[in-house]
């Protein structure tokens, strides 16, 4: 009963196959690696011409990757936004959505800014899609927090895409909003402890943006930075009159070191305030007075997203 992308439910056989499935659902169509993950292994072909090229490529990419070279054709959903339904499910059968994220803002297919909630969709349509999140929980019999991630389109219609079952990067933003700690409760239904609340409990609360902090330079191509942190000051945690504050998750100081094994990733920067405009003007003073020398920060580039008319019109996709 949770809406999905048309399109063929068998990993391809060859190019030749994805070329005829390719031509049932219409093009564009996205060759898609079942193991994928972070933007890999995944290629659009906007014309029927394109699909057994890009079907190798996403076969080559993702074998590479991840030793698994299955690849499925689905309809790729123009001017796509990326909105997920935080959920959390506990050991009597109770589960619970708290609301949604609105994950659109992307560098090769991952995620850079996450805010909660979504400025686009109505709560007609937040309400449908955590009523199929639940659903689809329930019909797995799942227990803990997970993230069901949906594709919209821009008449709100949306398809499931994945779920993550697991907490997951942005999960602050979440925590902003409803003031409920995921991971105190993700350990607490371990324990077999019952949701402390109902779904007519949830309350959304004032607006949160997490901006993703990466050691990498911008100014060339987003090349990954690495070397030793000389100076690390990250913005104080500010609460003005409880009109919003700032929040910064992070496994570094100074004299640490970034290498090139791991994910750039170096914080994730969040401010929550009651309204968007005021969370995004508190998020553009937050990297103002953010301080990271010895690499390369993407500090720069998020103040210019931040400042960018279309994401302060919530315009995205």
């Amino acid at each position: 009963g949770v809406n999905t992308v048309p399109g063929h439910p068998e990993a391809m056989k060859d190019a030749d196959e994805a070329y005829e499935v390719a031509k049932l659902v219409g093009c564009p169509v996205m060759l898609k690696a079942s193991a994928g993950g972070g933007g890999k292994g995944m290629r659009v072909a906007a014309t029927q011409e394109e699909v057994k090229d890009g079907f190798i490529a996403a076969q080559n990419e993702a074998r590479n990757a991840f030793g698994d070279d299955r690849v499925f054709v689905e309809k790729f959903i123009e001017q796509p936004r990326h909105i997920e339904i935080q959920l959390i499910a506990d050991t009597q059968g109770n589960c619970v959505y708290l609301g949604e994220r609105e994950c659109s803002i992307q560098r090769r297919h991952q995620k850079v800014l996450e805010e909660a909630p979504s400025s686009f969709i109505s709560p007609q349509t937040r309400k449908a899609m955590g009523e199929q999140a639940v659903a689809l929980a329930a019909a797995v019999e799942y227990r803990s927090a997970g993230t069901v991630e949906f594709i919209v389109d821009s008449k709100e219609n949306f398809y499931f895409l994945e779920m993550n079952t697991r907490l997951q990067v942005e999960h602050p933003v979440t925590e902003c909003i409803t003031g409920v700690d995921l991971v105190e409760l993700m350990i607490r239904v371990a324990e077999g402890v019952p949701l402390p609340m109902q779904q007519k409990d949830v309350a959304i609360n004032g607006w949160s943006f997490e901006a993703r902090v990466y050691a990498e330079d911008a100014d060339r191509g987003f090349l990954p930075s690495t070397g030793r942190v000389t100076h690390y000051s990250p913005p104080t945690t500010l609460v003005s009159d409880n009109s919003a504050y700032t929040r910064v998750d992070t496994g570094i100081d100074a004299g640490g070191e970034i290498s090139m094994y791991y994910d750039p990733m170096i914080a994730k920067l969040v401010t929550w305030a009651p309204t968007r405009d005021e969370a995004i003007e508190h998020m553009q003073s937050a990297i103002d007075a953010y301080r990271i020398r010895g690499v390369q920060s993407n500090l720069p580039f998020l103040s210019a997203l931040f400042a960018h008319p279309a994401l302060r019109a919530g315009d995205l996709t």
